[in-house]
Formats: C-alpha cells, sequence, structure tokens
C-alpha cells in the first residue's frame, strides 16, 4: 500500500512541474495552454524518391530502383496506346496488345482515351438527344392529326382506276418495310429500352428480350440493305427534281389548307424522304451497319473504326428513323387511300387527280400507262 501511494505522489509532483515550467514559458498576459499535437494533411507528404530529378520520367527499370512495386510508367505508356507483346497475329487481332486506347476528342466529347470519348458522346448526346427527337417528332405528328385530320378525298369515287404501283415495287417496298421495322423496334429497344423496357419486366427480361432482338437487328441489317438498293433502282427515275416540286415545298403541299398542290406520281415532299432517308441516311446507316457486323471485307476492325462507326450508324439511323415515322403517317392514317394503294397497287382516278394531279395529267394524255401490268384499263378496286 506504501509503494502505491508513493507512485501516486511521485506522479503528482511530475504533472505540477509540468505546468509551472510552461507557465513560466508563456508570454506576459497570455494564458498557459497544454500541448497540442497537430495532424499532417497527407497531400504535402512525398515519397523521398519523388523528389529525385526526372522522376516524373523515369523508365520503369528506374523507377524500381527507387520505389519497388511503383510501376507508374508502365501505365502512364499504357495510357498512351503503347503496344504490349500478343501472341495473336495482326491479321485477326491488330490491336491485341493495347490495353488502353490513346487520347481522342470527339465532336461532343473531352480530351481523353478513345473508349471514354465515345461513351461520352453515346451517353451525353446520342441516347438524351436522340431520344428527345424521336418523342418530339412523335409528338408533332399527334398535334397535326389533332388538328388537322386525315388528308380526304374529297370527290366521289369514279370506279375507274389507275396502277400506282406494280408488283414488283410493292414487293420491294414491303421487304423494305418490315426489315426497318425489325431494326428499328430492335434499335430503339437496345438504345432506350432501359429506361422505358427494364424498369417495368426486371433485368433477367431485359437481358433476354435485348439479346433476341440484338440478333434480329444483325440478320435484319442485310435485308434491308439489299431491299434498299432495290428500292432506289425501282423508284429512282420518279422521284427526280420536276416542275412544280419547289412550288410545292414552298406550300407545304397544301396540307395546312383546302386543297393540295398539284405533284406528279410523287410529290416533293415524298423526294425528300427519298433522297434524304433512303439515298443520303440509307447509305451511312447500311455501310456503318456493315462495318458493325464485320462484314466489309478487307477492313481493319479496330476499335476506334467500331466507336466511329456506331456513332455514325446511330445519328443516321435516329434521323432516318424520324424522317421514316413521318413518311408511315402519311403512308397510313394521314392520307386516305394511301395504304390501299401499297396493298392493292391501284387507286381510283378521283385519288390520283386529287392527290398527284400532274400525274394524272400525263396519264389523261397517254404519256404514262394507267395500267403496267395489266393491259385491263377498268378493274375493279380491290376492297
Amino acid at each position: 500500500m506504501s509503494r502505491l501511494i508513493q507512485s501516486v505522489l511521485a506522479i503528482s509532483l511530475w504533472w505540477v512541474a509540468g505546468g509551472l515550467a510552461v507557465a513560466a514559458d508563456s508570454t506576459p498576459g497570455q494564458a498557459a495552454s497544454a500541448p497540442q499535437v497537430q495532424s499532417i494533411s497527407i497531400q504535402s507528404v512525398k515519397p523521398d524518391a519523388s523528389d529525385a530529378p526526372g522522376y516524373a520520367e523515369q523508365t520503369n527499370q528506374q523507377r524500381a530502383a527507387v520505389q519497388p512495386g511503383n510501376n507508374a510508367p508502365m501505365w502512364r505508356d499504357v495510357g498512351r496506346g503503347a503496344e504490349g507483346y500478343t501472341s495473336l497475329p495482326k491479321s485477326q487481332a491488330p490491336e491485341a496488345g493495347v490495353l488502353i486506347q490513346p487520347f481522342v476528342q470527339y465532336p461532343g466529347s473531352r480530351l481523353t482515351n478513345a473508349g471514354e470519348a465515345w461513351r461520352q458522346v453515346r451517353n451525353q448526346w446520342i441516347i438524351p438527344y436522340g431520344g428527345s427527337f424521336l418523342l418530339v417528332v412523335l409528338g408533332a405528328i399527334a398535334i397535326f392529326y389533332w388538328r388537322q385530320g386525315a388528308i380526304r378525298v374529297h370527290g366521289k369515287p369514279t370506279g375507274v382506276v389507275i396502277e400506282r404501283f406494280t408488283p414488283l415495287e410493292r414487293a420491294a417496298h414491303w421487304a423494305n418495310a418490315m426489315a426497318f421495322v425489325v431494326l428499328a423496334v430492335s434499335g430503339v429497344t437496345m438504345a432506350f429500352g432501359k429506361f422505358f423496357i427494364q424498369p417495368f419486366i426486371g433485368d433477367m427480361l431485359f437481358g433476354w428480350l435485348a439479346y433476341v432482338l440484338k440478333n434480329a437487328h444483325n440478320f435484319a441489317g442485310p435485308l434491308f440493305a439489299v431491299s434498299l438498293l432495290i428500292v432506289f433502282i425501282t423508284f429512282v427515275k420518279d422521284n427526280l427534281p420536276q416542275a412544280g416540286d419547289l412550288a410545292w415545298l414552298l406550300k407545304g403541299g397544301g396540307m395546312f389548307g383546302d386543297s393540295e398542290i398539284p405533284s406528279n406520281r410523287f410529290n416533293a415532299g415524298e423526294k425528300v424522304i427519298f433522297w434524304g432517308g433512303v439515298f443520303a441516311l440509307g447509305i451511312l446507316v447500311v455501310a456503318s451497319g456493315l462495318v458493325l457486323d464485320k462484314l466489309l471485307p478487307f477492313l481493319i476492325y479496330e476499335r476506334s473504326s467500331m466507336q466511329i462507326a456506331h456513332m455514325v450508324h446511330a445519328v443516321a439511323a435516329v434521323l432516318m428513323l424520324g424522317m421514316f415515322i413521318g413518311h408511315i403517317y402519311m403512308g397510313t392514317i394521314g392520307t386516305e387511300g394511301a395504304y390501299q394503294a401499297m396493298k392493292t397497287g391501284y387507286v381510283d382516278e378521283t385519288w390520283a387527280k386529287e392527290h398527284h394531279e400532274l400525274w394524272y395529267n400525263d396519264i389523261k394524255a397517254n404519256k404514262i400507262p394507267a395500267n403496267r401490268s395489266t393491259p385491263q384499263a377498268d378493274k375493279a378496286v380491290n376492297a
């Protein structure tokens, strides 16, 4: 017990002596305070090796001598697109030894490695603005139909029909249309499905759906390309610029008035769809799609070429889809009798005169045969 008392007294004396020493060192008028322990910012601590001249430019061998295990120079080279060793042949895998692509700056991306730049373009531009564009198109068509309704035939049918589309023309159109629907549904699902389908059916079902549609997309692509070429060859003659096209465009085809502007077999609006959607966007969509499917021979398929092909494909496909949505609307509920024309191949004289008056006048003047597939001039309208 006496030893315990002695220890407590010794500790007390030591504490009092320390306090008196601190008080003696304090400036006059300033209260004495206990010593404070100050933390050191981790940002201000550097390895001693970093003070060496040329530290940032050291090779991996030099770095290993001063900081074993720090292989920053190797990863710096990897980030620059340096190529490593691979046993795969160059002809099959031209960039298999490149782990990280070099820095690029695509339109709409920051200066970063190519993979990240592609991701930024897709997620920050193509997906949000592409989806918004399609919604705007659908909304505009819905408002137009609500306010204007379908374009009706004002006169009474005569019972005399004119062949508008031959069986070959209709076969080419329907083949292309069916392939386009498969591509549109699958493409929209793959691009935007996680926003409006996945939350309702869950990850597992959406995964299977996306897998099935992705394969359907790949198989429908070549059919679309071939049928699109046939459609172009079949209809190019009647889609060349003609007199009256400019007047039709300037007056909007008369869709907001009581009567349409006279036009040839295809009006100027249909010609815009043909040259803008079928020809220009068709070339971009088909060419980029063949690259993504790796169907173009003698092309070196690298990540950069696939990334560029995807961006071109996505932008062109969204624009084409927007144009074709308008075409589908006008060819179905937007124009009375238009769907029957593509279904049966024939239209009544009254329909031809009201919607394509210049074409009708040429037929009446015997410049164009009224029935190209059959000599029968008077054929009952197929219901």
